[in-house]
This record gives C-alpha cells, structure tokens and sequence, in this order.
C-alpha cells in the first residue's frame, strides 16, 4: 500500500498517479485512466481530473494507494 499525504484540499487522479510513481508521465496517467484500469473507492473512475480527496482508496495495476491528511 502506497500513503500519500494530501497536502491541499483535492488533486487531480492524472496527477496523483505521476506523483506517487506509478506512470511515468501525466500523458500515460490520462491514457490509463480513460482505458477504465483505474478504480477509486472500488468504482473504475475514467474522469482523468476527477478530484481525490483525503480518504479516498485509488486502486491502478495492483497497487493500493491511500490517501491521507499531511501528519
């Protein structure tokens, strides 16, 4: 599982994907998501600027990503 700490109110998923390492690029986040292979709080999600917000679980090729408030 993958925490990330949310330092503002919401982040775009094509951003947050690029930001915790798992694309490479914003581009390759985009494409993932308007495939249908990303899921947020188990629902596939194919808004690439739909807005996370602390609580929230984002699911992409096996990987857990959590967010969180910043500590």
């Amino acid at each position: 599982m993958i925490k990330f700490p949310l330092k503002t109110e919401t982040i775009e998923l094509c951003r947050l994907l690029k930001a915790v390492n798992v694309v490479a690029s914003g581009a390759e986040g985009k494409e993932v998501i308007s495939e249908g292979w990303v899921q947020v709080d188990g629902h596939v999600e194919t808004r690439k600027r739909c807005k996370i917000r602390a609580g929230q679980i984002i699911s992409f090729n096996g990987k857990i990503i959590h967010i969180s408030t910043p500590d």
